[in-house]
């Protein structure tokens, strides 16, 4: 049970808040309480050794001095120094504090955040994809193709939203139709497994298509996410095709998994730059066909809402939620928070 003295303990400003994925890191500053953030900074992981130093020219070089930082890392936190999954950056709160004169430094997991702003954001900022209505207080599921695929829960008790985050983007994935037995002995694997995040994100589309070409016994002419996505929108490829549509198959059912272990009636809400960039594919109907198909449970799967969460800045907005009022959440913070002069 989250320490709610703890969550009440309201965070100094200003505070800096930050999305640390696989490819990016997007800052932006809370100047207090009242105010949105502001002073927006996105830079690419690849052009810094650190992120101490990616702060350092991204925020403190424009004299703003935070007092607090609360950060979502792609990556179990677990201990001082906190390793990101898909990038070389390595989180080091102590280090943080001595170097960058930091006060309070608080880590979560990314998806963590992106399950944050499922409360944060507005209608205006999610796209249905199929039927369904939401249960107010029922359990949530986001997952998001991205570098890498993240998976968070949302639950609602006692009266705060408690985000559940895991690593739920490693779970087995297996084939079921004819297509996909021919298909899945193409499939570059981890150590003999097939994952979701093998197949449901940036690379894993290139794995998919990849597949499908060899399958086919045709040469693989794109090489990239990007390549393969934009012979999709101009049809101009029948492997790259078929590759959109497995992969919008593959993450309606795993999505659909994730929405059962849930219970999800509050809703699956997708996000990652993938899946933002396939929304008229996920409208194709491939989606919720391979969504719902979960006998013995397929009609309560075709009253679950998915929706596609278009906001730029998803995981800032859940962030900003959560350091301006976290007492609205059941947020743990023992082990993930690092107070100067505290333990």
């Amino acid at each position: 049970m989250p320490d709610q003295t703890d969550q009440a303990l309201a965070y100094d400003f200003p505070i800096l808040i930050g999305d640390i994925g696989g490819t990016n890191a997007r800052f932006a500053v809370l100047h207090d309480a009242r105010s949105e953030a502001k002073d927006f900074a996105v830079v690419r992981t690849a052009d810094f050794a650190t992120i101490d130093e990616a702060i350092r020219s991204a925020i403190l070089e424009r004299g703003i001095r935070p007092r607090t930082t609360v950060l979502a890392v792609a990556g179990p936190v677990d201990g001082d120094e906190i390793a990101l999954t898909n990038c070389d950056w390595v989180v080091r709160p102590r280090a943080m504090q001595d170097g960058l004169g930091v006060e309070d430094v608080v880590v979560l997991n990314d998806f963590e955040a992106q399950a944050l702003a499922v409360v944060a954001l507005g209608k205006e900022h999610m796209e249905q994809i199929g039927p369904g209505t939401p249960e107010a207080g029922d359990g949530r599921v986001v997952l998001g193709p991205g570098t890498g695929l993240g998976v968070a829960g949302l639950v609602h008790a006692r009266g705060i939203w408690i985000p559940v985050p895991g690593e739920g983007g490693h779970i087995d994935v297996g084939p079921r139709t004819d297509r996909d037995f021919a298909i899945f002995p193409h499939l570059e694997r981890i150590e003999g497994r097939i994952s979701g995040e093998q197949l449901l994100c940036g690379r894993g589309l290139v794995n998919i298509y990849r597949a499908v070409c060899a399958a086919d016994g045709a040469e693989a002419s794109f090489a990239t996410p990007a390549e393969i996505t934009g012979a999709w929108q101009q049809r101009s490829d029948r492997q790259a095709q078929e590759a959109i549509d497995l992969f919008v198959t593959y993450l309606g059912r795993v999505a659909g998994d994730l929405a059962l272990v849930f219970m999800a009636r509050g809703g699956v809400y997708l996000t990652g730059g993938i899946a933002l960039k396939i929304v008229p594919a996920l409208h194709d109907g491939l989606f919720r066909a391979a969504f719902e198909d979960k006998a013995p449970h397929s009609a309560a799967m075709r009253t679950m809402p998915v929706y596609a969460m278009t906001h730029p800045l998803a995981a800032l907005a859940g962030l900003a939620a959560y350091a301006q009022a976290p007492e609205r959440f059941g947020v743990e913070t023992e082990g993930r928070r690092w107070r100067a002069g505290g333990e």
